[in-house]
């Protein structure tokens, strides 16, 4: 942690942030009580979760796919990159969040179920918010190693080198 700005320490600490398994930092800070069932796999979720998420400057969140829909919120600090690697058309494209409205970056996203994503960090630390519904669990989520995706996305390949880890 002694590499992260004094900002990014304080989010951590006062947040209650952990390292996640994709890079940065976060905290699940609502689970809803209602539960429905997931629409792909038929086994019973909360109805939505919430998380704070936390990109340090210079980092990134490394592709990965939920199964679920993910919608992203732009919180605090510099704009975040997010990529999409769509599965079914082989697309990529690439949504900014942020407050810079005139330059095109958008307050919030939607990662649809099964796409790919990954985030970066583009100037700053950035804070964002992540809602997934149904709720997010482990088992819906997948961080495939990088010769898998450079594999499966191979007119691509320089975008999975980058933002997987070795």
């Amino acid at each position: 942690m002694s590499d992260l700005s004094p900002r990014a320490r304080e989010l951590v600490a006062h947040l209650g942030l952990a390292p996640h398994p994709e890079g940065g930092f976060y905290r699940e800070r609502i689970r809803a009580g209602e539960t429905v069932i997931h629409p792909r796999t038929g086994q019973a979720r909360a109805a939505l979760t919430c998380i704070e998420f936390l990109l340090p400057r210079g980092t990134f969140s490394a592709l990965h796919v939920v199964r679920q829909i993910e919608v992203w919120h732009h919180l605090e600090g510099g704009p975040l990159a997010l990529h999409l690697l769509d599965p079914a058309d082989r697309s990529h494209r690439v949504v900014t969040l942020g407050k810079d409205l005139a330059a095109g970056q958008v307050p919030q996203a939607a990662v649809p179920p099964d796409v790919y994503q990954a985030a970066v960090a583009l100037d700053g630390d950035v804070l964002a918010g992540c809602t997934v519904a149904p709720g997010f669990e482990f088992a819906d989520f997948a961080m495939p190693p990088r010769h898998e995706l450079v594999a499966r996305f191979a007119e691509h390949c320089a975008l999975v080198e980058r933002l997987t880890r070795p």
